[in-house]
């Protein structure tokens, strides 16, 4: 088995996350904001390379101000981590001990009558503290107020998405090779984060293997099902390699597929060809849902497509941009999303074909490159 090791990329410098938090706020001031509050979680890693150990109950927070320096509060006892963060240099420290209250270091960084972007993850009673503490603050969430702050990706981050597309493929390939027939779902699910894990996930997010009437289910968790002869299975799986995440999906078959489970692989194939075709800067979101879902409509099939054409990805598995009807953000350079069109057919079985694709100056690249043609495996 290849191990498929390529070489770990240079780690992202002050001057990345200084520059990135730079950009937001000046994101913020053009949507009206007078700052952000970053929350533990994918926006802190995205800012600062601070990744918590543990989820804590503590108040962790980044806060983001025009014309003041950018601050993150933290519990004492976490403050020597935070101080070893890569994008920690770029940082005020101000950290708070046990028995006392947070929101005395967090409120005066804020002010009073503003409004600020917060991150979607951030626990409510930190929140609810915040506006205890200053009730003429107002908030609004991150995703809302600024849903492509992570979404326009760097050479670098691009080069870290490209090789976890490339890892996810390499475990698809091998797959392959294994047998299907009469094993569980679970199985295969395990087989499939043993792989991703060889070529170099260092977290797996998910292994979907939904196996005849369970590939219907478009989000079937991996069950006691076992494996039979004439099923078809929705492979879809992912993770982080490098801090950056991998999703796809394949439909394989378990011997010859019948002529109508052959017809609705090439309708899924054709509607996901449709939708790469149509990645274009300055199309909007909408335009890729809308040409994915055009063709599978046109076959019959538009009821059993029953979501949305794809969702962006990078330090997370799932973020904006969400490609979906009534989404008319453009699509520019540096954007990467799923295109992941499906057909679902209840207590029979489902087709889903899903690439990475990132849009260039003239159109779109996949960072997955396997075969999308139906894969007969034993």
């Amino acid at each position: 088995m290849d191990s498929h090791r390529d070489s770990a990329p240079a780690p992202f410098t002050a001057d990345d996350y200084r520059a990135r938090m730079a950009r937001a706020v000046d994101a913020a001031a053009d949507a009206g904001l007078d700052g952000l509050v970053i929350a533990p979680g994918p926006d802190l890693v995205y800012f600062t390379g601070y990744q918590l150990t543990a989820t804590t109950e503590r108040l962790t927070a980044l806060v983001l101000v025009p014309g003041k320096d950018p601050v993150l509060v933290v519990p004492t006892l976490e403050a020597p981590d935070a101080a070893r963060a890569p994008g920690a240099e770029a940082l005020g420290l101000r950290d708070w001990t046990d028995g006392t209250d947070p929101y005395d270091v967090t409120a005066p960084l804020l002010g009073t009558g503003r409004r600020y972007g917060i991150s979607d993850n951030a626990w409510a009673m930190h929140l609810l503290g915040l506006q205890r503490r200053l009730p003429d603050t107002s908030y609004t969430a991150l995703t809302e107020a600024l849903p492509m702050l992570r979404a326009v990706k760097d050479a670098h981050e691009l080069a870290r998405l490209e090789a976890a597309g490339a890892a996810a493929d390499a475990a698809y390939r091998e797959i392959l090779k294994v047998r299907f027939a009469g094993r569980k779902e679970t199985d295969i699910a395990a087989d499939l984060a043993a792989l991703l894990k060889h070529f170099g996930h260092s977290q797996v997010d998910f292994t979907v293997v939904g196996s005849g009437p369970n590939g219907a289910n478009p989000h079937h968790e991996a069950g006691d099902r076992t494996i039979e002869p004439g099923d078809m299975v929705v492979l879809d799986f992912g993770g982080l390699k490098h801090g950056y995440g991998s999703d796809t999906s394949r439909t394989v078959h378990v011997g010859e597929p019948t002529a109508e489970e052959r017809r609705v692989h090439d309708v899924v194939r054709e509607a996901q060809q449709a939708g790469f075709e149509a990645v274009k800067p300055g199309a909007a979101c909408q335009d890729v849902d809308r040409a994915a879902r055009a063709v599978i409509t046109e076959a019959g099939y538009g009821e059993h497509f029953i979501h949305r054409t794809g969702h962006g990805i990078g330090v997370t598995t799932h973020e904006p941009p969400y490609i979906i009807e009534g989404e008319q953000q453009p699509l520019v350079p540096g954007m990467c999303f799923s295109v992941e069109p499906g057909i679902y057919l209840r207590g029979r079985f489902g087709v889903r074909i899903e690439d990475i694709v990132t849009v260039t100056e003239d159109g779109g690249r996949r960072f997955n490159t396997t075969p999308r043609e139906p894969a007969i495996v034993e």
